[in-house]
């Protein structure tokens, strides 16, 4: 029975990847801040899967619990054979007189975390020949909305390099970028969408069962939804000046009185909409 590692497991699409994959029979590794969320929710995956769960704390934005979680991907006894890099946090308001500690934590969770775990994981993978990587990106990496968006970018960028390199070894490197989702991410991340259609809005079932379809098929760039498929089409080929101004003009409506999100990657768990 194979081995999937989730990190931001405690909530949000984490928490939806971790359902999906214990009940197709996976065991799971759930990785968050929170341990006695992950308690409960490991009983809970026990009780109703019949798997075997790990629960590993851990603060993704801290090197020292960082190299811990990267340890356990190193344990050949027990190997993990998907990694899902799902951990991150919004960011309200502008980069422009923002607290730069919160910048920083955010870059450590979304971007520092991601490489030093893949980097970790690959290595037994391509060893056995097996195994998969999947990271959430977003539809915002192809926007301009400040540091999520360049994080968003990175780990989008990141993936598709990652998928270059494993050509051949029977390790595959997918990019998760779905739009807006139905989770807790936003109203943490002070972010207000509640006058947009509800055609807009995915569901994290759905999310997570076609980013997993498209893992077990090979995929590199996972973007549920025809709709989102769509609009990510067009902003690859509009210029950048119209993605610019389009950018711009959510930042100046977001900006009006709104605080960044609180920094609790695991509660926040990326659900890498389109902000």
């Amino acid at each position: 029975m194979a081995i999937a590692m989730i990190t931001g497991a405690s909530a949000g699409l984490g928490l939806e990847f971790a359902w999906q994959l214990a009940t197709a029979r996976h065991d799971v590794i759930l990785v968050a801040r929170d341990a006695g969320r992950l308690e409960r929710l490991a009983l809970q995956l026990r009780a109703a899967a019949g798997i075997q769960v790990e629960v590993l704390p851990a603060d993704l934005s801290v090197p020292e619990e960082v190299a811990r979680v990267a340890e356990r991907l190193q344990d050949r006894s027990r190997p993990v054979g998907l990694l899902v890099n799902n951990a991150g946090f919004g960011l309200g308001g502008t980069f422009i007189g923002s607290d730069l500690v919160e910048q920083l934590r955010a870059l450590d969770v979304m971007v520092r975390a991601v490489m030093v775990l893949s980097h970790a994981a690959l290595e037994p993978m391509v060893e056995r020949e097996r195994g998969a990587i999947l990271n959430v990106s977003s539809i915002a990496a192809l926007t301009a909305g400040g540091t999520y968006s360049a994080h968003k970018a990175w780990v989008r960028t990141f993936t598709e390099g990652l998928a270059v390199e494993l050509s051949g070894t029977g390790v595959t490197a997918t990019a998760l970028c779905p739009g807006l989702v139905h989770t807790e991410f936003h109203e943490r991340a002070g972010l207000e969408y509640s006058e947009l259609p509800e055609l807009a809005w995915l569901n994290a079932d759905q999310v997570v069962a076609a980013a997993l379809a498209d893992v077990r098929r090979g995929v590199v760039i996972s973007t549920p939804s025809l709709r989102y498929a769509v609009a990510s089409g067009l902003a690859r080929v509009l210029p950048r000046k119209v993605i610019r101004a389009v950018s711009g003009g959510l930042a100046k409506r977001d900006a009006s009185g709104e605080q960044a999100a609180s920094a609790d990657d695991e509660a926040a768990s990326a659900d890498a909409s389109g902000d």
